[in-house]
């Protein structure tokens, strides 16, 4: 007997995935198999696999990428300092390329001749997604039913889940939910009354972060360790890479700190207004910068602000795995091996306050910063310095 064909959907248990789920099931003569990438998002495993199995799925795949996520794709964004449009962290877009590559992984363990993902048409994520896909397993075709189906809004999709019994979820205050990403890094919401950029974000929205004015009345302190440029201790204790960004975003959400509410610019061209939350992501971003301006010289910082946005775009736009973003990685990388020591945060009401930075490193002088001593550095090349440059002037 001939095996039926197989799909690997990348599946959440939510109202979008379980919708796709059924319409592949009824639109295409394959086997389907359910992929959930744990990425540190809020999960309930026993959701996921109860919803699966009541559409009639077998094989139900739910990886713990956490420390991967973090350790190999979320700190080296971070040692690029990469923020898209001056205010976006990444954190929807530093996942997808991870989940993309594991996705693929399970459709070449499974035989699968296809692979599925629950992105709207007019989003970045099916690009992000996509991208990954072809890198990683160009022969395997990609479904996007957004893009083909006949269910054009949100109220079809409602429509289609109560005919195929399919559970709705509500927001908290009982109506359909926004549209969220969530992952260890940041929490994304978007849609209904968001869409339009007059209305302010209502608070109930927020699910990590407290609002400033609710934060403690006494600041909190947090200090951050560094090894070769990347994250290793919290206040002296050791953790490893996704316990240290859930103790970071427990200090930061409850102090109101990593809140952005945002219009950026899509990369297939239209606009979007979304409120963002990276409270663990928003101290790291201030932590590293601090701790670089004590251990790197000022060509290399330089150099690194000033490809920072480019290095940015190349992320948000799904590029992680192309040789532009990897070239701009070993200009990030290039001296990280230096950026070692510790700082110390000061946490209020939605403010980030650096303390103090401590390092072996020998990059910063005091003796020559000194105004109490002049022996060491030579004043008298500093004229010679000013004539030069009033000579480019001309």
């Amino acid at each position: 007997m001939k095996s039926r064909k197989k799909i690997v959907l990348a599946y959440s248990g939510g109202l979008d995935t379980s919708i796709i789920l059924k319409w592949l099931q009824e639109n295409y003569d394959a086997e389907v198999i359910c992929y959930t990438a744990d990425v540190g998002q809020e999960i309930d495993r026993k959701k996921i696999i109860k919803n699966a199995k009541r559409l009639g799925v077998k094989n139900i795949i739910i990886e713990d990428l956490k420390d991967i996520f973090v350790k190999d794709y979320v700190f080296p964004m971070l040692r690029g300092h990469a923020i898209y449009e001056g205010v976006y962290l990444l954190g929807t877009s530093i996942a997808r390329p991870l989940i993309a590559k594991r996705q693929i992984a399970a459709a070449k363990k499974f035989g699968a001749y296809a692979v599925s993902h629950g992105s709207t048409g007019k989003g970045n994520d099916q690009v992000r997604f996509e991208l990954g896909y072809h890198y990683f397993g160009p022969k395997i075709k990609i479904i996007a039913p957004w893009r083909i189906w006949k269910l054009n809004s949100r109220t079809d999709l409602i429509k289609y889940a109560k005919k195929n019994n399919i559970p709705i979820p509500t927001d908290k205050k009982g109506a359909p939910p926004f549209s969220i990403d969530d992952n260890l890094y940041h929490t994304s919401t978007e849609g209904k009354v968001l869409e339009n950029p007059k209305n302010a974000a209502p608070e109930f929205l927020f699910q990590r972060t407290v609002s400033p004015e609710k934060a403690p009345n006494k600041s909190s302190f947090v200090t951050i360790g560094f090894k070769n440029g990347d994250p290793i201790t919290v206040n002296g204790k050791k953790l490893f890479p996704g316990k240290l960004l859930k103790k970071l975003n427990e200090v930061a959400g409850k102090n109101g700190i990593g809140r952005v509410d945002l219009v950026e610019n899509r990369f297939i061209g239209i606009k979007s207004r979304g409120v963002y939350e990276t409270p663990g992501g928003t101290l790291l971003m201030s932590a590293h910068r601090a701790i670089e301006s004590v251990t790197l010289d000022k060509k290399t910082m330089h150099k690194k602000d000033e490809i920072m946005p480019k290095y940015a775009e190349l992320i948000y736009n799904g590029y992680w795995y192309s040789k532009a973003r990897l070239e701009l990685q070993k200009i990030v990388d290039l001296k990280r091996s230096k950026v070692n020591g510790s700082v110390k945060l000061k946490l209020y009401k939605g403010n980030i306050t650096i303390m103090s930075r401590q390092t072996k490193s020998d990059a910063y002088s005091i003796k020559k910063v000194s105004f109490e001593e002049n022996k060491t550095f030579n004043k008298s090349n500093v004229e010679k310095f000013i004539n030069f440059h009033k000579k480019q002037l001309k």
